[in-house]
């Protein structure tokens, strides 16, 4: 009985390119959330606080602690 062997085709791998058009509005979204989640982590409480209260404060303390930011 005759066995053939299937030989592989030796074709270049081309990455998968990405224009910058496709990529810029999501770097932009996720650069003001990140902007955002940063002000409420590190400058909400005191004088420019956009929410009066505390709740804010305590809805993210031990990440202001983790992240370096002083609130004591």
């Amino acid at each position: 009985m005759a066995q053939t062997v299937a030989q592989p085709t030796a074709t270049p791998a081309v990455p998968a390119t990405l224009p910058l058009k496709a990529i810029a509005p999501w770097a932009v979204f996720f650069g003001v959330l990140m902007l955002v989640l940063l002000y409420f982590v590190g400058a909400e409480q005191g004088a420019p606080s956009v929410f009066s209260g505390t709740d804010v404060h305590e809805w993210v303390h031990d990440a202001r602690h983790l992240l370096g930011f002083p609130c004591h």
